[in-house]
């Protein structure tokens, strides 16, 4: 079924200026606003490349999708803090060198949503997952899930890419030995102050520490070198809590979210909590993927890739987590999932079902309810927001 979606994807898709020009009486909600009107674009990495819908701020609807940048499986995408530009990670065989992954950047059009690459270059290593631009709009750091290193990048004036300025090879393994004989970097981000790097390895079963240097881009092995997690939980993306020192890790393995307590002085990592994302009656297969964190700091959401679910916890006062509660996705293998910047909805990316979900998150109890709006996207992997000035 999918390979039919695709096939009848690829001889209908148009651009999305033409098909905005087709039909001049089509409603605002049915196109991406031009500048000035306001509103929120959407960004989808998905297998045939970034697509672009517009969300209706206060409904949570989302237009059709339509094609912004053809690009090989954009795994990751990250906004530039201007808003100007995006950055994809993904399989992309023309990098260089030969067998390395890249990093793509695009300038976006807020007009139509379309994007038109600038660049790309090495990702420092093999099979890129993931990305992530610092405050500053100066570097972006990226992870590659197969040969174990994580990249800095310094972003030109133009937003283009140049050169990595650091490659920082990970080392060690992990007690399984099918998925953790080697170091397996799954994520890369900057701290609140963009004075640390912090990259999750499901590999090693630790979050390592780079101080990081904004006028040089260079990475240092911090002291204390790493966060850990419980062996064999593998931890694959971070969250931070919006006011407080506080990072969430979720445990693609080990289906857990582990709350650690930052001290942003020293870069120091120090557990205080962890908790199951699965029901304790669940008895299927599963790996867990994204992890939120809302903007009031009150709620945070994992998903899981088997039980088909975002798990929803409450976060108190010091960041413990209290669960409450899992939601259906309606559809298979919810690989990412993003907040709106509002805190209002949550739309969910359903890899195996080719589609996006939308659900109104209740800003008492953090509860999710779909909202009846549901796009198809062949096989969505990551979803940004982009808020149109007014």
């Amino acid at each position: 079924m999918r390979q039919i979606r695709r096939s009848l994807g690829m001889r209908i898709g148009v651009s999305l200026a033409v098909i905005m020009a087709m039909n001049s009486s089509a409603s605002a909600q049915d196109a991406v606003p031009a500048t000035g009107d306001g509103g929120m674009i959407v960004f989808i990495g998905a297998s045939q490349g970034i697509h672009v819908a517009r969300m209706n701020e206060k409904t949570g609807a989302l237009s059709p999708p339509q094609l912004a940048a053809e690009t090989k499986s954009p795994n990751f995408l990250a906004l530039h803090p201007t808003n100007k530009y995006l950055y994809a990670v993904g399989d992309l065989p023309s990098a260089k060198p030969a067998k390395s992954g890249a990093v793509v950047a695009f300038s976006i059009d807020l007009a139509t949503g379309k994007l038109t690459e600038l660049n790309r270059q090495s990702s420092g290593g093999r099979g890129p997952c993931h990305v992530a631009v610092d405050d500053a709009g100066t570097h972006v750091l990226t992870a590659n899930y197969g040969s174990g290193s994580v990249a800095c990048l310094p972003i030109a004036d133009d937003g283009s890419l140049r050169e990595p300025s650091a490659v920082i090879q990970h080392e060690g393994s992990g007690p399984d030995p099918k998925r953790q004989n080697q170091p397996h970097a799954h994520s890369f981000n900057f701290d609140k102050a963009n004075r640390f790097a912090l990259a999750a390895d499901l590999g090693t079963d630790k979050i390592l520490v780079y101080l990081f240097d904004g006028e040089k881009g260079t990475l240092t092995p911090n002291d204390p070198p790493a966060g850990t997690v419980a062996p064999g939980a593998g931890p694959r993306h971070l969250a931070w809590h919006p006011s407080r020192p506080i990072a969430y890790v979720i445990n693609e393995m080990g289906n857990t979210i582990t709350a650690f307590n930052y001290d942003p002085d020293r870069g120091a990592l120090v557990e205080f909590d962890a908790v199951p994302t699965l029901p304790k009656d669940f008895q299927g297969g599963n790996t867990t993927a994204e992890v939120v964190v809302h903007p009031s700091g009150r709620f945070v959401y994992g998903s899981n890739r088997g039980h088909d679910s975002i798990a929803v916890f409450a976060a108190d006062a010091d960041g413990r987590l209290t669960p409450r509660g899992h939601v259906s996705t309606q559809g298979e293998t919810p690989r990412n999932f993003a907040i709106d910047p509002s805190g209002r909805f949550l739309l969910a990316a359903n890899q195996e079902t080719d589609s996006v979900v939308v659900f109104a998150i209740d800003p008492e109890t953090g509860e999710l309810t779909p909202t009846g709006s549901k796009i198809e996207v062949d096989a969505p992997v990551c979803i940004r927001f982009l808020t149109l000035a007014k």
